[in-house]
C-alpha cells in the first residue's frame, strides 16, 4: 500500500493505492489517517482510484474514521472509487453518508463551502 498526502487550497487531499485489508495495510492506513486527523483541521478528501481491493477491515477503518472527523466538526469525502468500490458502497450504503465525487474540482468546492 502506498499512502501520500497533499494539500490543495483548504483541503487535505490524502491519495491511496493498493489494497486495505486485515493486517498490515489496514494498520498503515489507520495509522495514517490518525495522523491526519491529528494534525489538521482542514477537511479531507480520500482519493480512492488507486485502490484495487477493500475488506471489510478496510471498510470498517474508513467508517470509523469517517465518525472521528465528523466528531472534531471535520468534513470527509471520497474521490474516484472504482466501480467495483462504488458498488461496496452503495451495498452498505456508505454513499449515503460520505460524498463521493468523480472530479476534483468539484469535491474540492464541495468541501470548502460552507
Amino acid at each position: 500500500m502506498d499512502i501520500e498526502r497533499m494539500e490543495e487550497g483548504e483541503v487535505t487531499i490524502v491519495v491511496v493505492r493498493g489494497v486495505i485489508k486485515l493486517g498490515e495495510s489496514a494498520k498503515t492506513f489507520s495509522r495514517f489517517l490518525g495522523e491526519v486527523l491529528a494534525k489538521g483541521s482542514n477537511p479531507v478528501l480520500i482519493d480512492l482510484e488507486g485502490i484495487d481491493y477493500v475488506d471489510s477491515t478496510g471498510l470498517g477503518e474508513l467508517v470509523g474514521y469517517l465518525q472521528r472527523f465528523e466528531a472534531q466538526g471535520r468534513r470527509l469525502a471520497f474521490i474516484n472509487p472504482a466501480r467495483r468500490l462504488r458498488k461496496l458502497f452503495e451495498l452498505t450504503r456508505l454513499n449515503e453518508v460520505v460524498p463521493i465525487f468523480d472530479d476534483r474540482a468539484r469535491a474540492i468546492a464541495e468541501l470548502t463551502c460552507s
